[in-house]
């Protein structure tokens, strides 16, 4: 088997492309990592995820440890063959969700407790757990448990989170278990803060890790402020390691990002807006709720190859989300996921061609949000 490794291909500016080699394939990079939150795309069968081009799926250490645990998904052989994927899995370590869906949640030095939003039992969550846990499922890319910091958050705040997250990155990396073909990530923090990001790019870069992601971003700062963010965060990660935003984003975001050098990319937008009807398009976003979709023949998008605007009409949609028709929620899942890929496809030619100043400012021009 070989090591995990990423080659880099072309540079444009600071935008660039790569290859990441892992146990179960290649990505491509930039990369867009459709969220299996749960292990599955909702409303994909995970063929149809491949087919619209996506290299690697993500997965969740706080899910998948509440239900069905690690250890059933290990004892059934592992998350790739639970959920019928054979190619990478990155799956996220479970801070944000304690952050953002767990009930009394109490963080100390040695990790956090919390109450389940499922059934209210008590759980720790430690870094070593986290290993542990990411271990069983097999993932190809670990993420190191950290604390989400949050926003709004004082320099105090910020800088007191982040120093935990990195003894906790040390933690990590010392329970990781190495082998060939999987990788550990560590995660920046500090908020909006200048020097507590570059002090947690130094202190990771010091522990030593796969690849390096920024995180505590695109939770309500607004797009100006994160773009500030990455344009003082990215320079401080080392150019032979691959970058990661998580929880990110919209088009305009990833688009935005890769101009800062950001090669891998995750977020719900796509399937969680295609489940209440809102479709990706050239020109932006279309709901195809609206009563101007009714008797339109056209698909969503004429130039897409997907399996929705290869076979149906607005209107057929339209109609569908207007009986609650679960088809609906589908057919334009697979819509925005293929329209992600895309981008990132486009993306890729832009950077490899020398070309991608002239491809996001065309995509941007066209775009109404």
């Amino acid at each position: 088997m070989q090591n995990f490794s990423f080659t880099l291909k072309n540079q444009c500016g600071l935008a660039r492309t790569g290859l990441i080699t892992t146990a179960h394939g290649d990505i491509r990079t930039p990369a867009f990592m459709p969220v299996g939150t749960a292990g599955t795309v909702k409303g994909m069968l995970p063929e149809s995820v491949k087919a619209t081009g996506a290299d690697i799926l993500l997965g969740n250490t706080y899910h998948l440890m509440l239900r069905p645990t690690a250890e059933v998904v290990a004892k059934l052989g592992g998350l790739h063959k639970f959920m019928n994927w054979d190619g990478p899995i990155l799956t996220d370590s479970g801070g944000f969700q304690v952050m953002s869906l767990s009930k009394l949640r109490k963080i100390t030095e040695q990790g956090v407790t919390f109450q389940s939003h499922l059934d209210g039992n008590s759980y720790e969550l430690t870094p070593e757990r986290a290993m542990e846990i990411q271990h069983l499922l097999g993932s190809d890319i670990t993420m190191v448990l950290d604390e989400c910091t949050p926003y709004p958050a004082t320099e105090a705040q910020a800088a007191t989170s982040m120093q935990l997250s990195m003894r906790w990155a040390e933690r990590s990396k010392a329970a990781f278990k190495e082998r060939a073909g999987y990788g550990l990530f560590g995660i920046v923090q500090g908020g909006m803060h200048q020097h507590l990001r570059e002090e947690s790019a130094k202190a990771l870069q010091a522990i030593g890790f796969d690849g390096y992601a920024v995180g505590g971003l695109a939770v309500g700062e607004g797009q100006d402020i994160m773009f500030e963010v990455l344009d003082y965060t990215v320079p401080a990660l080392p150019e032979n390691k691959p970058r990661y935003l998580m929880g990110v984003g919209k088009p305009s975001d990833i688009v935005g990002a890769v101009l800062r050098g950001i090669d891998m990319f995750d977020c719900v937008i796509p399937t969680r807006s295609g489940r209440f009807g809102r479709a990706y398009v050239a020109e932006g976003e279309l709901n195809i709720k609206n009563a101007c979709h009714a008797e339109d023949a056209s698909p969503i998008e004429n130039n897409c190859t997907c399996r929705c605007c290869a076979h149906y009409s607005r209107a057929y949609l339209h109609h569908l989300f207007k009986a609650e028709e679960m088809l609906g929620p589908i057919l334009l899942t697979w819509h925005n996921l293929q329209y992600y890929q895309s981008l990132m496809s486009g993306i890729r030619a832009a950077i490899d061609a020398g070309k991608l100043q002239e491809f996001a400012a065309d995509f941007l021009e066209r775009q109404k949000d």
